[in-house]
């Protein structure tokens, strides 16, 4: 794959728009990712520490946890370091491991909202036999497809990008190394890749949200059946965190797709809250929509400052 290209690295140009604003953008990137992290780590400490939540729904937001602190490190630290005032040069293996990931990564994640759905669909419309559907080996078994089709995607989205020879310009207009930023730099018809790209991607999004939309639509009739008022609000608890963690990524993946003619500053605006801002509002929609997660984490939490002043 690289005997076809003469090149060594790509240049990042950053966010468009912003010249000028860089020492203000490190500092709130700086910040959310450091949040991101701190956050999702906290959460994934408190499932592991308290054995109330050791069930499929906890082991479920634990694997989120995970993804939430490794998506975003694909693009925020070579994002601040050139904030920072360093180099926005890219090695042209850089580049493709930085592509590989981002898509193995976003796409895992997105397996694994439908899983989480279809987790809530068992626990409320067959409560009875939910441990047994959702038993160890099913839920691990869950966890290696979202796996296996995120490497999947990621793997062919990757090969149609690179298989392209790149000779020419190297300037990036993107903040970060994506299909659409750089096949215009192809020196070859980059139309297959193209296609392959916005024909894998979109469908594997759509297939994901439809899982979602037909889970959430047999919960939302299984709770309109229950009688009382109490019921309905327990049943609806346990689905509200987790219904409002796929709005946040989905949106604006939604918002991208819909534009009519696309805008360069509107798209990294909205991929800046899908690879940034949506991991970390995860982690304060489970800690603050979950009394479950938000009980652990206040122990966590003693237990950590105890600890330090002893």
């Amino acid at each position: 794959m690289r005997n076809h290209t003469e090149l060594n690295e790509f240049i990042l140009l950053g966010i468009p728009q912003t010249q000028g604003l860089e020492t203000v953008l490190l500092g709130i990137f700086s910040f959310i990712y450091l949040f991101t992290l701190l956050g999702n780590l906290f959460i994934l400490l408190a499932i592991v520490s308290s054995s109330t939540l050791h069930t499929p729904m906890y082991f479920f937001l634990g694997l989120l946890s995970i993804l939430d602190m490794l998506f975003p490190s694909v693009t925020c630290p070579k994002m601040l370091f050139y904030l920072s005032g360093q180099s926005q040069a890219i090695s042209y293996k850089g580049y493709a491991v930085q592509l590989f990931f981002y898509h193995f990564l976003g796409s895992t994640e997105g397996c694994l909202y439908s899983v989480m759905a279809y987790d809530r669909f068992v626990a409320i419309c067959h409560p009875l036999r939910y441990m047994l559907i959702m038993r160890p080996g099913v839920c691990v078994g869950l966890v290696l497809a979202a796996w296996l089709v995120g490497c999947l995607q990621a793997t062919i989205l990757t090969s149609f990008t690179f298989q392209l020879p790149y000779c020419g310009p190297n300037r990036v207009d993107h903040f970060f190394c994506d299909i659409p930023a750089v096949l215009p730099l192809a020196c070859a018809d980059s139309s297959l890749a193209q296609r392959v790209g916005s024909t894998n991607v979109g469908f594997l999004a759509l297939t994901l949200w439809l899982s979602v939309c037909v889970s959430y639509a047999h919960i939302g009739i299984a709770i309109l059946r229950i009688r009382s008022a109490e019921g309905r609000q327990k049943a609806f608890s346990t689905c509200s965190a987790h219904l409002t963690a796929i709005l946040c990524a989905y949106g604006p993946v939604i918002i991208i797709y819909l534009q009519p003619t696309p805008n360069p500053f509107l798209s990294a605006t909205v991929q800046i809250l899908n690879n940034i801002v949506s991991p970390m509002l995860n982690s304060l929609i489970y800690s603050l929509r979950n009394k479950e997660v938000k009980s652990s984490l206040k122990r966590v939490f003693y237990n950590v400052v105890f600890t330090a002043l002893d």
